[in-house]
């Protein structure tokens, strides 16, 4: 008899601090699919669905449907509307018949307008429809997770790289462990253990520092007989949630104390390396500096993470772009991005060629830095079309909504409707930009930019300027996470 496999999604990273709110166009803007479409958008994809589909093509003794598969670019808290309508589309798509195994593809760090904890519902909800059937988990290493998700799911696991490239390795892993405890062929048993802190994200890489030497750690237990996963979650600093922080989660085949070893022993590691990840960084002006004298063969990239779309970011802070007409580049230089439609719009009623004045960041808020008031050119315009080419989510179909091109004194500008983070190569490509030709690349990103363009420039260098996503957490006020959390025992944010 063939056994029946439900998969769903909803993989989304919420900034608490961000003055956008995320509605449900912006999901189904990005992907909303369900059914053969899921099939059809997913397959081929380097992503946990993606992998969802290879697994329902190679298992011919399991039956897989897709349910409701959403996710969109991490921003502000989801309105409670359009969380209500995901939830009850998956959880409706569960009541329609019964199934051997359950599983999600998560993020982990999602917040609500009024509800800081929306996935540890969505679990419980999961598990009051379903029963007793195993149900298993991916999440994103920057999930902030409850200990309560134990009782919840039957296996979990989450990515091991940062910047992200094996999300569909992390979902194959699951989804191999939850149909094998559906036959009785292991009997997973989990453990969790927290560190009390909240850890910014910008020293998190995997290829080094204290997350590379933890992962190798985490890689050794791993290798232990009857171990079926071992992950580190570095919790999402933005996110102000009552689970925020870092925790450590082990699934053992029927073995609950080396689970609760493993978790021990690598939560304490990490505490040993917690100072590792605050680091200082330059300010624009003078990360700027350093760049152009560093150009040669390939671009100097400097990257401003406070306004990283993917750690919550607006697109819409000036203070990057301010200092590089300040400094005035002698090389060619690209800025992307500013989220502007009313700004395309104008744009492409113009025209190419045409002559408009402007005013970049500062649109939404003003918070972090006023309007830099601008003559700019029309240079191109698109549709925002187009496949990743890089190795993080490789051929995901990529919509910015229409965007602009721009030349303002020289300086290359691109504008788009919708508010996502240049991390791919396609995304340049698409503008016709040739990095080549290119000098100077200031973009709007964090970590994951580096999956793709490590080998293509010649120097990364991190900025800070004011953003909704800066490196030090200190300048934000959280409600929901708990007081005795490092660092804000030492600041007077409650």
């Amino acid at each position: 008899m063939m056994r029946r496999l439900a998969v769903a999604r909803l993989w989304y990273e919420g900034n608490s601090f961000t003055p956008v709110t995320t509605g449900i166009e912006i999901f189904r803007a990005r992907e909303w699919v369900s059914g053969d479409a899921a099939k059809d958008f997913y397959r081929g994809t380097a992503t946990e669905i993606g992998a969802a589909v290879a697994f329902a093509e190679s298992q011919p003794d399991w039956q897989v449907e897709f349910l409701l598969c959403t996710a969109a670019p991490p921003g502000g808290p989801v309105t409670p509307d359009a969380f209500a309508t995901i939830r009850a589309a998956i959880l409706d798509g569960l009541r329609q018949q019964t199934w051997d195994a359950v599983y999600l593809s998560l993020h982990g760090a999602t917040v609500l307008v009024d509800n800081p904890t929306p996935e540890l519902d969505l679990l419980r909800d999961v598990r009051a429809v379903i029963g007793d059937v195993p149900l298993g988990a991916s999440f994103d290493l920057h999930a902030h997770l409850s200990p309560e998700i134990v009782a919840e799911l039957s296996v979990a696991a989450g990515y091991k790289t940062y910047p992200h490239i094996d999300m569909a390795e992390t979902a194959m892993l699951v989804l191999h462990a939850v149909t094998a405890t559906a036959e009785k062929r292991i009997a997973p048993e989990m453990a969790i253990a927290k560190l009390p802190a909240i850890l910014p994200s910008f020293n998190m890489r995997t290829t080094d520092g204290p997350m590379a030497e933890l992962q190798q750690l985490a890689q050794d237990w791993r290798r232990k007989p009857k171990m079926i996963d071992v992950s580190l979650f570095g919790g999402f600093a933005y996110g102000d949630s009552p689970f925020a922080g870092p925790s450590v989660i082990a699934t053992t085949d029927g073995d609950p104390d080396l689970a609760q070893r493993a978790v021990t022993e690598l939560s304490a590691a990490m505490a040993t390396r917690r100072d590792d990840f605050y680091v200082s960084i330059a300010g624009p002006a003078e990360g700027l500096r350093q760049a152009l004298g560093l150009i040669g063969d390939k671009p100097a990239a400097v990257i401003d993470p406070s306004d990283n779309p993917l750690s919550g970011g607006i697109g819409d802070t000036p203070g990057l772009f301010r200092a590089l007409l300040e400094l005035r580049p002698n090389v060619p230089a690209v800025f992307g991005f500013f989220w502007d439609p009313p700004l395309v719009a104008r744009c492409h009623a113009a025209g190419i060629g045409q002559r408009l004045s402007a005013a970049l960041g500062g649109r939404i808020t003003q918070a972090f830095g006023a309007p830099v008031e601008v003559e700019a050119t029309v240079l191109a315009l698109t549709d925002g079309q187009f496949r990743n080419l890089g190795p993080m989510e490789t051929n995901l179909p990529v919509n910015l909504g229409r965007t602009a091109l721009l030349d303002v004194q020289g300086i290359k500008v691109i504008v788009t409707e919708s508010c996502q983070t240049p991390n791919d190569p396609g995304y340049f490509e698409l503008h016709g930009i040739d990095l080549g030709k290119t000098g100077l690349l200031c973009v709007k990103a964090k970590n994951h930019f580096r999956a793709a363009f490590k080998p293509l420039t010649r120097a990364i260098i991190e900025i800070d300027a004011p953003g909704p996503a800066s490196p030090n957490i200190r300048h934000y006020s959280f409600r929901h996470a708990p007081r005795h959390l490092y660092p804000l025992t030492e600041a007077d944010d409650h």
